[in-house]
């Protein structure tokens, strides 16, 4: 058995190890609930933008409406292996994209680089299995660039879906349009064009027809701009984790980076436009840059394998640089425990995941067979298979004015609340915190109808207490 492929055969093993860590031990995370119950809404047959607010791409929602069998029988644990199978699925065009690219004597060591890059770094694994539009927007790019050059109107269907999927992938069209248009190939300007209209329309276009739809789509860029300001320390601090985050990449990507080199560039010039486009964001979270991440690991890795500067040692560096960053990551820590009391660990009774699972079915006992619950954290809609009230499909961020919340709270009919620490504090679009006056307001209202049942301490993302209210009367 060559080094090559033992080395292949390990990084496989602490994929699956990651993968699974990622899986289960992954902290919660308040968008995979709405995310998700978008979903659910489109499989109810409701439009995005027109009858529920959603401020992403419509395609996310309307791919995963035809799965949502898998959550509404498996809860989040299904919904995380769902979109974790979506994403190694791009991890794999990655590594054929660096295998395609890389000299004909260095393509299985870049292909075994680019997966050593993506497949064994537990941050990217996580952003890739809890369900946001990371995992499908990275498959679609990398799908892409996979067409290209030689199907360059599929490729460029594949862009305008992934622009469907998250709207800063958009940009994407921009740049590989401009990269045939400088190399004056009018062939390939003409078919991209084409195939990006095609793709622009077939996602967009029943929103931009349906009137009600379209201003529920112009509402939810509003929504993008009412956060907006510019923090440097924020920025800074952001790219800083990135780094941290992607240290192996950011290392071979240094090592390799002198090489000359030709068609690879145009997933760098791709990824640094995306990611420069996301860092001017005013709170730009560096998990932003996820779906575009692969792009400059297959990068660094064609450019890092053709390099002779280390020769058979290079397989040998790379994978030293993973399995540590890998198995040394904070993340493990951070999803053991929940911070700590002066030098005592406050660790965790159980996983986030299992702690939410069991907190459903809490509430089954409650309320067996219900269908409603009162609850902005949306995850515990997804795990009990509940519906919230009209107006609460966005969770902490669902945009109710103080009439909207009075009417609201008024008319709540559901058996059960269950309410975190998230609950009445977010104020959007903007994401201020609403006032303490307000919130108490809010909480008074809500008590006039129900009673606490239950109490969680350090529930769900960030560790905030649960209270699990039942109606009066019920």
């Amino acid at each position: 058995m060559t080094v090559r492929r033992i080395y292949a055969i390990l990084a496989i093993g602490a994929m699956v190890v990651l993968a699974s860590a990622a899986v289960w031990m992954g902290g919660l995370n308040q968008d995979e609930g709405w995310y998700l119950y978008a979903a659910n809404m489109v499989a109810d047959g409701h439009m995005p933008y027109r009858d529920f607010a959603y401020t992403q791409g419509p395609l996310m929602p309307i791919v995963y409406s035809f799965f949502s069998w898998v959550w509404n029988s498996w809860g989040l644990l299904g919904a995380r292996v769902f979109t974790l199978v979506l994403g190694l699925a791009g991890i794999l065009f990655a590594v054929a994209i660096a295998r395609r690219l890389a000299p004909e004597e260095r393509k299985a060591e870049s292909a075994l680089i680019a997966f050593l890059l993506l497949a064994v770094n537990l941050y990217h694994l996580y952003y890739l299995a809890i369900p946001k539009t990371y995992a499908l927007g990275s498959l679609l790019v990398l799908m892409g660039f996979f067409l290209l050059p030689r199907h360059v109107f599929f490729a460029a269907v594949a862009f305008a879906f992934a622009a469907g999927t998250r709207i800063s992938l958009g940009l994407l069209l921009a740049v590989v349009g401009c990269w045939f248009l400088f190399a004056r190939h009018w062939r390939e300007v003409a078919f991209f064009t084409l195939g990006g209209l095609l793709g622009l329309i077939l996602v967009y276009g029943p929103f931009l027809a349906d009137s009600g739809s379209l201003a529920g789509l112009i509402a939810a860029q509003r929504y993008h701009a009412a956060r907006s300001g510019f923090d440097l320390v924020w920025t800074v601090g952001s790219f800083s984790r990135l780094v941290r985050w992607y240290l192996p990449i950011f290392i071979v990507l240094g090592l390799g980076f002198s090489r000359r080199g030709g068609k690879e560039w145009l997933l760098f010039i791709a990824f640094a436009a995306v990611f420069t486009l996301q860092m001017l964001a005013p709170f730009p979270y560096e998990d932003y840059q996820v779906p575009v991440m692969a792009l400059l690991a297959v990068f660094a890795a064609v450019r890092f394998s053709a390099s002779a500067a280390f020769g058979d040692k290079s397989l040998l560096l790379v994978f030293g640089l993973a399995f540590a960053t890998a198995f040394g990551s904070p993340l493990l820590e951070r999803w053991s425990v929940n911070g700590q009391d002066r030098f005592w660990s406050l660790k965790k009774d159980s996983t986030e995941l299992a702690q939410l699972r069991d907190v459903a079915r809490r509430i089954e006992k409650m309320d067996p067979g219900g269908k409603k619950i009162f609850t902005q954290d949306l995850y515990l809609a997804i795990e009990t298979g509940r519906k919230v009230p009209r107006g609460l499909e966005m969770g902490p961020f669902s945009i109710l004015d103080d009439d909207g919340w009075k009417r609201l709270l008024g008319t709540a009919d559901a058996p059960v609340a269950a309410l975190s620490g998230y609950t009445f504090a977010v104020e959007p679009p903007a994401c201020t915190e609403r006032s303490i006056e307000k919130q108490m307001e809010y909480w008074q209202t809500l008590k006039r109808s129900y009673e606490l049942a239950d109490k969680v301490d350090a529930f769900g993302q960030n560790a905030t207490t649960l209270l699990i209210l039942r109606r009066k009367g019920k």
